[in-house]
């Protein structure tokens, strides 16, 4: 029976000196293996009378489940010191803020065309849309721009793959053919609802008047500090009976004044030349104060809309007659917000845009 006890003792004493799983499983099979101390002990039992291997039996089994606790007991310390040892390494310090997932936000152009959009919304002008690859006739032609104009150029146009070789098909240069398509299909619907012919005369009857912006994105074989292959365009349209430069004047200078929040912009309107207006003005606007004070800075153009660009929308220039200007949303995001290099806005740098949030 003693000797019993000394194994268990010399089994538990050995697991305590197990530093590691591996070290234990090695005790174990000193003690509870098939060549082990208790193993050997039971294959005794088979010499003793019966009395005597029932009471030896007995203790031996005693014994084994004294190793075997003691056994279980160890396993049971080396899993909780690799845990702790497992969570100290892996420690978070809570006293440090949390890492939150980033919340996205509207590019700044996309906040400006939403500006825009509302402003001249405010005025009482719809938002036309239409496609980005365009045909010749709606991009040039409709517009009163003859076919030896330089815009028509492969240095300045991306021409692509479809129509024939006298109407070829391009990535719109400017969102104008926008303008065009909406009037067309706004005096071709007020036609069909009064029961005039769609016969391609014009159009000389009452009808309510064409007034609507065209923002999106254009394409011109251009690309340095401040201009873009890739960039955008919004044109405004008015049309009806009694439009004048005047009210260009009026619209184009309140839109400034509420888009930078100043009352005190100065505007002016210095003449140029379009095909598709006659007369035609720049439109520069100055700043009473700041860093840009002083400096007269072009920001969209204008005019009359020309007599043959108002035939081809259908109408008869004698009775209608409007303006049309075509501005930059992505300039006019740039003296808004106080970049000096158009070409941020497109590097995809989120520490860039982030700001804009």
């Amino acid at each position: 029976m003693n000797d019993l006890t000394a194994v268990v003792e010399q089994a538990r004493a050995a697991f305590e000196l197990a530093l590691t799983p591996a070290e234990l499983e090695n005790s174990k099979a000193l003690y509870l293996g098939k060549a082990g101390r208790i193993t050997e002990l039971m294959k005794g039992l088979a010499a003793l009378p019966v009395e005597e291997k029932k009471l030896q039996g007995a203790a031996i089994n005693q014994a084994k489940q004294g190793i075997e606790a003691a056994l279980n007991a160890r396993r049971q310390a080396l899993a909780d010191r690799e845990l702790q040892a497992q969570l100290q390494a892996e420690a978070l310090d809570v006293s440090l803020p949390g890492r939150q997932r980033g919340t996205g936000g509207l590019h700044p152009v996309s906040l400006t065309l939403e500006r825009i959009e509302a402003i001249f919304g405010s005025m009482g002008f719809e938002v036309a849309q239409g496609p980005e690859i365009e045909s010749d006739w709606f991009n040039f032609t409709a517009l009163n721009t003859p076919e030896d104009h330089p815009a028509r150029s492969m240095h300045d146009t991306f021409y692509v793959e479809g129509g024939s070789e006298t109407a070829p098909n391009l990535l719109r240069t400017h969102t104008s053919p926008m303008q065009i398509r909406h009037a067309v299909q706004h005096v071709k619907q007020h036609r069909l609802a009064h029961g005039s012919a769609v016969d391609g005369t014009l159009y000389s009857g009452d009808m309510p008047e064409i007034r609507v912006i065209a923002p999106g994105r254009t394409y011109r074989v251009d690309s340095d500090a401040t201009h873009s292959p890739m960039f955008h365009q919004c044109e405004g349209l008015w049309v009806g009976e009694a439009i004048s430069f005047k009210d260009l004047k009026y619209v184009f200078t309140d839109f400034c004044r509420t888009f930078f929040e100043n009352p005190d912009l100065v505007l002016r309107f210095r003449p140029s030349f379009f095909p598709f207006t006659e007369p035609s003005a720049e439109i520069d606007i100055q700043f009473p104060s700041g860093p840009l004070a002083g400096r007269w800075l072009e920001v969209a153009g204008s005019g009359q809309v020309h007599p043959n660009v108002i035939r081809n929308m259908g109408l008869d220039p004698e009775r209608y007659i409007g303006f049309a200007f075509g501005m930059g949303p992505d300039r006019l995001t740039m003296l808004r917000y106080g970049v000096n290099d158009l070409r941020l806005f497109f590097d995809g740098d989120i520490r860039f845009l982030s700001q804009f949030r």
